[in-house]
């Protein structure tokens, strides 16, 4: 015969057409979440497995809240057992972070039957999402250069280094500044004796600036520009974007 308890509707224990009714609409609301995230990400690699995670949580969130309901000592309860899971997963980038929040938002406002509160904060949260993601605070992808310059000790090239990068550079920060001693190259015959010395290289001075170049600065016309400054004895840079990761 048919349990009749599963038609039966109370706070502790809700009716099975109510619960399933609840799962699936938390489910729906987050993958509305999940595919907000995948159209406002920049990063050309997303992990699938962190995308099903955003689909599946929220579910796992309102069954627990629905698990709970008004009881005290269910909620102590199911504290103490998640208390022994040991969740060691890291979420380094905010913004997914703050997906995985949503997502949990959702499942929990599902689980307390606030469907209401559930879909009007989805829609707005993706409709933030998509704003900021054609703002200007949208900076995802952007390059960022580190500039290796090295010039003799006896001439001071900072000004006008920093004069070129103020020139091509949105932002620039001098992260490290060395001083190389002169290199010598000695000769030596059979009895290692020292026959004749050369320098090698002079004493110079190393600076490596962490660069952003500004929208429409052309990199070969920077790179140009900066090595043709006199007396520089070698330029390096390297750009890169900022690293991302779950």
């Amino acid at each position: 015969m048919i349990d009749l308890n599963i038609l039966q509707e109370s706070p502790n224990n809700p009716a099975f057409y109510m619960v399933l009714f609840t799962v699936l609409f938390a489910f729906f609301m987050s993958s509305i979440l999940a595919i907000t995230y995948d159209l406002t990400t920049r990063t050309t690699y997303r992990r699938a497995h962190f995308l099903q995670a955003l689909c599946l949580i929220s579910m796992v969130a309102a069954m627990v809240m629905q698990a709970i309901g008004d009881s005290l000592g269910r909620g102590l309860g199911m504290l103490g057992a998640l208390a022994i899971i040991r969740f060691r997963t890291n979420l380094n980038d905010p913004r997914n972070m703050t997906f995985m929040f949503a997502s949990l938002a959702v499942g929990i406002s599902c689980g307390v039957f606030g469907f209401s509160i559930a879909l009007t904060g989805t829609l707005i949260f993706c409709l933030a999402a998509f704003v900021l993601r054609w703002s200007p605070l949208s900076g995802a992808n952007e390059l960022i250069g580190v500039l290796k310059l090295q010039f003799p000790m006896d001439q001071d090239l900072r000004i006008p280094i920093e004069t070129e990068l103020k020139l091509y550079c949105k932002d620039f920060d001098l992260q490290e500044m060395r001083f190389l001693p002169m290199k010598v190259n000695e000769i030596k015959n059979e009895e290692g004796e020292i026959i004749s010395t050369s320098l090698k290289r002079e004493e110079l001075i190393e600076l490596n600036y962490l660069i952003r170049l500004k929208k429409d600065t052309s990199i070969t016309k920077f790179t140009s520009s900066t090595r043709a400054i006199e007396g520089m004895h070698d330029m390096r840079v390297k750009f890169e974007t900022a690293p991302r990761s779950l």
